[in-house]
């Protein structure tokens, strides 16, 4: 029998926090894309009308998820973190999502748009106060703001 995932239903694994992370901009898109695509199919929707699909293809969506999955498993992983170990953290998950940014805008899609990546670091900052991480300390102790915890790292 397959592992339910508690955070994330529908998707394969189990979650072991005390409570569900952050919600995942990509369960969002994909949900949007999904409600689109029947609405299409119901007619009450032209290819016209359509975004979702344009704006979250599968490739990105799918990627982006994995991303995120393995962030908020480094953060479950953390036992009382240094600065720098949250950081590392911080800095592995813009790294990806750099690389998956990348490889969407050289196939000719959109990758993340303003929206998108303001989500993204939404979800980062979210992620990080569930896990016990004072995202206001930690970033005052730094000297940045808080919404400044993915510059050092982000392209997107």
């Amino acid at each position: 029998m397959a592992a339910v995932n508690l955070c994330h239903p529908g998707l394969p694994g189990r979650c072991d926090y005390d409570h569900p992370m952050a919600r995942r901009p990509s369960d969002v898109w994909r949900r949007q894309v999904e409600e689109e695509a029947a609405k299409r199919a119901q007619g009450s929707l032209s290819r016209k009308e359509t975004y979702a699909s344009v704006l979250w293809p599968e490739s990105l969506v799918a990627s982006t998820d994995a991303a995120l999955a393995a962030f908020e498993d480094e953060l479950h992983e953390l036992m009382s973190p240094s600065d720098a170990d949250v950081f590392r953290a911080v800095q592995r998950v813009v790294l990806a999502l750099n690389k998956i940014n990348e490889q969407h805008v050289r196939a000719g899609q959109l990758g993340y748009e303003t929206g998108e990546r303001e989500e993204l670091c939404e979800y980062i900052d979210a992620s990080l106060g569930e896990s016990g991480i004072d995202v206001g300390a930690l970033t005052a102790r730094n000297g940045i703001g808080r919404w400044e915890i993915t510059d050092t790292w982000r392209d997107w």
